[in-house]
């Protein structure tokens, strides 16, 4: 899973930093095997810095992260893999 092409919405073009978007590829990457098609990044800025809860349900995955990034934002974005490619939407454009 996750290892087609990928494709961004225009809400992630507008509203993610290149860098942002490439470190929540890179955390799909860097997961087991087994992985759930739908992806959930829960973005929040916290004393300055972007803070990152990355989870699915099945398996059930969480993991967080604190990162440095020029602009932090507060975002919900998903990763969706249908076999043929890989979306990666704001929740609001699912």
């Amino acid at each position: 899973m996750f290892q087609n092409k990928r494709f961004l919405t225009r809400g992630v073009q507008a509203e993610l930093p290149m860098e942002l978007q490439l470190f929540l590829w890179h955390c799909i990457d860097q997961l087991p095997e087994e992985r759930d098609y739908f992806q959930v990044f829960k973005l929040d800025v916290f004393n300055g810095k972007q803070h990152i809860h990355h989870f699915s349900e099945q398996p059930e995955y969480s993991k967080e992260y604190q990162i440095s990034t020029e602009k932090p934002i507060t975002a919900k974005v998903y990763v969706i893999d249908d076999i043929d490619h890989s979306t990666m939407l704001l929740a609001e454009e699912y």
